[in-house]
């Protein structure tokens, strides 16, 4: 049986269309989030609630897997994704597979492919840091554009994480980055491999859900991050840098007041769910479940539409 990728913005119910797909199928969830793999981060990160045991993160009877696991200070990426992945299916062979989430990078890096890079050295960092506090960020595109033009003429020197990117993986590796690109993160999934549901919202319907969400979740936002800052992390802690968490460190710190830290939350949101909308529209094959209303978003019918459509 084909795996069910279900995708889209945040606040769009994937979570909750996929516990009910496994109720039906008997399956198991794989989270697709690049934020719900910390522990000690719950509410921010949208977390499904659950509890471990015998080594596996239960919801609802349900075992949901790449949640709820990875120390606050350390850092996940789409290549430490695919290989947990691949253990998680060699291990349930047989088991109608379910991934949800938003980060569409993980997805593809999966079902597509990416290209393996060499990962930041301090060292290297440290060089690049130093060029661009001496330089500035036109600096930075300047060195960029001597070692490799073809990728200084695509990235802008305003995306300075870009160039020192790709300025670190000249440095790495003698090669411009433009020649270590394989072309994967520009293919598609092979539809008859992977079955995709886009969950597409109406825009102000999810921008409301957005709203209530962020209204709802900010107080133990607030908690959890104050727990954390008390517990000795500092706030420029992995985990910490997660949408929405910045803006709750400048509210306990009093640097902003409590609406502006709700409102900027909300505005970051809806902007990342821009972002993935651009992202997952790459993904023409996918079936869109289309939800200009409050009920439209019916988990158990959708879960019978879509086992239905997948076996086609």
């Amino acid at each position: 049986m084909k795996p069910i990728i279900l995708c889209g913005p945040t606040a769009s119910g994937k979570t909750e269309l996929a516990l009910e797909l496994a109720r039906q199928t008997d399956g198991i969830i794989i989270s697709a989030d690049s934020r719900q793999v910390y522990t000690n981060l719950t509410a921010g990160t949208a977390k499904p609630q659950g509890t471990w045991e015998n080594g596996i993160y239960w919801v609802e009877g349900i075992p949901y897997y790449l949640v709820d696991f990875l120390a606050v200070t350390e850092t996940f990426n789409a290549g430490a994704f695919r290989k947990s992945v691949e253990k998680i299916v060699w291990e349930h062979p047989g088991k109608q597979l379910i991934f949800a989430g938003g980060t569409g990078m993980y997805l593809h890096a999966y079902f597509v492919g990416m290209d393996e890079l060499p990962a930041s050295t301090p060292k290297t960092r440290e060089l690049l840091l130093a060029l661009l506090a001496k330089e500035g960020k036109e600096g930075l595109h300047a060195a960029l554009a001597a070692k490799d033009p073809a990728s200084a003429n695509q990235i802008p020197a305003a995306n300075v994480q870009r160039t020192m990117r790709a300025l670190e993986l000249y440095m790495l590796t003698g090669r411009p980055a433009s020649e270590l690109k394989s072309g994967n993160f520009f293919k598609r999934p092979d539809p008859a491999q992977s079955f995709w549901v886009y969950l597409n919202w109406d825009k102000a319907l999810l921008s409301s859900r957005i709203e209530q969400r962020t209204k709802a979740i900010f107080d133990p936002m607030c908690t959890e991050t104050e727990t954390l800052l008390q517990a000795g992390f500092p706030s420029d802690t992995p985990a910490l840098k997660s949408l929405g968490y910045p803006q709750v460190i400048g509210y306990l710190k009093g640097q902003i007041s409590r609406p502006e830290a709700i409102e900027q939350i909300m505005l970051r949101t809806r902007q990342y769910a821009k972002r993935q909308r651009t992202w997952f529209n790459r993904y023409q094959h996918a079936l869109k479940l289309e939800l200009h209303k409050p009920q439209d978003f019916n988990p158990v019918q959708l879960s019978k539409k879509i086992l239905t459509l997948s076996k086609n």
